[in-house]
């Protein structure tokens, strides 16, 4: 099974390395790929530019078994659609199940991703819910939840699509935010992301205001 992980990675940091990896451990996903978004609808617009995300993307999930980074949203010409991406990805993989995980916070708010009703028939849902994060309680994608959801341990892998999966992950109070205002500042952010990705972050400048 193949996990797909998207975000602005703006930067990236260990909490999305550990919410990739206790996915992928919990639901043994085979790898999981983290994709990075050029300029998201739903988003702020990000600080940095694609590619030295991309860059730093790479860097961070070296040498970590069964993460990887999926650059096409970055080559698409134009706005870039979930759904699009996985229509891509579906023609590549044929019927091998793939799980788009995205969290409780995205979930609250998935009817306003463009057609959003599409993407349970490309891909299994896993939505990771970290403690305290609440789900939709009403709604069209609460109705969704409750039809789709479903607890078996087989689930995933009996078909390529279609069921919906809640994770419960551990919580890791760190933000890319919180970073950036670091680097801002000055202040150290060891640990927060790999060191490879701190020494980048340092040595180019990135982040810190002139």
């Amino acid at each position: 099974m193949l996990g797909l992980l998207g975000g602005t990675f703006d930067p990236v940091h260990v909490g999305h390395l550990r919410l990739a990896i206790e996915v992928r451990e919990r639901l043994a996903l085979d790898e999981v790929h983290l994709v990075p978004a050029p300029r998201p609808r739903l988003r702020s617009t990000p600080q940095v530019d694609p590619e030295t995300r991309l860059r730093l993307l790479q860097a961070a999930v070296t040498g970590i078994a069964g993460l990887g980074v999926d650059g096409r949203e970055l080559a698409a010409a134009g706005p870039t659609r979930t759904v699009d991406t996985l229509v891509s990805v579906r023609e590549e993989q044929g019927d091998r199940p793939i799980c788009l995980i995205i969290g409780a916070d995205a979930a609250r708010r998935l009817d306003q991703w463009h057609d959003w009703e599409r993407l349970i028939d490309l891909a299994h849902l896993i939505i990771a819910r970290r403690p305290g994060a609440r789900l939709p309680r009403r709604g069209a994608v609460a109705e969704l939840i409750a039809a789709r959801g479903d607890d078996g341990a087989d689930a995933l892998r009996q078909r390529p699509a279609g069921v919906i999966r809640v994770c419960e992950i551990p919580g890791l109070e760190i933000s890319a935010t919180a970073i950036r205002e670091s680097l801002a500042a000055g202040r150290a952010i060891d640990y927060l992301v790999p060191e490879e990705v701190r020494q980048m972050l340092l040595n180019e400048g990135l982040y810190i205001r002139e």
